[in-house]
């Protein structure tokens, strides 16, 4: 593993800011599913604009089962932070398996010969190899490889949750379980955290 930085990942300005377009991107998923939502059990509980509440509300229906989703990736933004905030990151070589569907929805990533597991983007995929990535065939990871942690183009501009796709039965060895148990990788049960 190629040491990019001998600090933390915060210490890297654009990764605050990139982290920082993460929250509001975030947020703004959860107010343009919330507010809308509220306001039309508002209107329907006071019995104003019935009617136009009531369309809009059987609209909004169909978006009710991202309501959760986007909670959750709200909430987990500060385990992303707490990554970034313990450890440094690391420029690695990698690769985009894709799926059948064409979803960037993994990342493979050469942590040492012979061990290069794949990764999933959480909590929605996007394809790291478009956003401002002029070198698409390596990325930035802070974290632990046996548990996940955030990866960003090179650059720390665009930071992005994962986790493991599949753990195998030998992986990667050594790390710090009590860091990664503090930051929210590892549950007490040994497993890796997966939001």
């Amino acid at each position: 593993m190629k040491l990019l930085l001998a600090k933390v990942a915060w210490d890297h300005p654009p990764t605050i800011a990139g982290y920082r377009r993460l929250v509001i991107r975030r947020a703004l998923w959860l107010v343009g599913l919330g507010v809308p939502f509220l306001l039309c059990l508002v209107c329907l509980f006071f019995d104003v604009l019935r009617q136009g509440a009531l369309l809009f509300l059987m609209g909004m229906i169909g978006f009710a089962t991202w309501v959760p989703w986007v909670t959750i990736a709200f909430i987990r933004r500060r385990r992303v932070a707490a990554i970034l905030r313990s450890y440094p990151w690391h420029e690695l070589p990698c690769h985009y398996p894709r799926r059948a569907s064409g979803n960037p929805a993994t990342i493979a990533i050469s942590f040492c010969e012979g061990y290069s597991p794949v990764l999933r983007i959480i909590p929605f995929p996007v394809s790291l190899a478009h956003p401002e990535n002029t070198r698409p065939e390596l990325i930035w990871f802070a974290g632990d490889p046996r548990y996940g942690g955030v990866v960003s183009p090179v650059g720390g501009h665009y930071p992005v949750r994962v986790v493991p796709d599949k753990v195998p039965a030998e992986g990667w060895h050594g790390g710090d379980d009590v860091l990664a148990s503090r930051v929210g990788l590892r549950r007490r049960s040994g497993k890796g955290t997966q939001t």
